[in-house]
């Protein structure tokens, strides 16, 4: 084809992509209430992550992993910030809905010009890639989102001043956290590209692999900053699994 019979290609899968985003957005906005009831529930002593810490609490008799009871109050400070964080959410949850279908149009416009081992590389790279970005989004619903946010939701200077959280900051921060975690779990991608460039190598992540420790370590507290020792292990196994994981796949491709 040439030049413009491409772009009118393109054209045309934008435009299919940008429908389909829009209708799961509609569907995410038509579903207000149970949409936001699961973005809620880490704000609740019910949720799953809260049960289970109690319970290890009690089979491990470790009084300090059960959290207390504590109660967030949500507020709204603007007239049309109701509304505008459905629309934004609505609109997120549409594209996470959307995106096997977004992916798969952009690769469907570029696969012509892959040679077959390309193809077959690329099927694995594109379904890894989905894969780790939607467990780096769960770990952050189930585990990291709850626990900075029960700590920095319940931190107090003083008795005097009473925590209202806006509604704009717990979503803002839900999401910006979903992301980073997303992008996070990217890691093995990252590093079978750089090993494919050369840049890195198995033997250097084995060399650094304290020093990466320690940085997993410090990201991690960074996080989730809560006291106790054991919420950093959990946040920082799944970052430390995935650099091991990263030393494999380095070592395969250098093979």
């Amino acid at each position: 084809m040439t030049f413009w019979e491409h772009v009118d290609v393109l054209r045309k899968i934008i435009f299919r992509c940008l429908f389909v985003w829009l209708s799961c957005s509609i569907g995410a906005f038509i579903f207000k209430e149970e949409l936001f009831k699961l973005l809620f529930a880490p704000s609740q002593d019910s949720f799953i992550l809260y049960k289970t810490l109690c319970w290890l609490s009690e089979y491990f008799n470790i009084k300090q992993i059960c959290p207390d009871n504590f109660e967030v109050n949500f507020i709204s400070t603007q007239l049309a910030s109701q509304f505008m964080i459905h629309l934004k959410v609505s609109m997120c949850i549409g594209a996470i809905i959307a995106l096997p279908f977004l992916i798969y149009q952009l690769y469907c416009f570029i696969s012509p010009a892959l040679y077959k081992s390309e193809k077959r590389y690329s099927h694995v790279l594109i379904f890894s890639s989905v894969l780790l970005f939607s467990l780096g989004v769960v770990l952050n619903y189930f585990l990291i989102f709850p626990l900075s946010f029960r700590f920095l939701g319940t931190y107090q200077v003083s008795e005097l001043v009473v925590n209202q959280i806006t509604l704009n900051s717990y979503i803002s921060t839900f999401l910006i956290l979903s992301l980073l975690l997303g992008i996070v779990f990217e890691i093995p991608i990252l590093a079978y590209f750089m090993a494919k460039l050369g840049v890195i190598d198995s033997l250097i992540l084995k060399k650094y692999r304290k020093h990466a420790i320690i940085v997993i370590c410090i990201i991690s507290a960074i996080i989730t900053p809560t006291a106790d020792i054991v919420t950093l292990c959990l946040v920082s196994l799944p970052i430390w699994l995935l650099y091991e994981i990263s030393i494999y796949i380095v070592k395969k491709v250098a093979r």
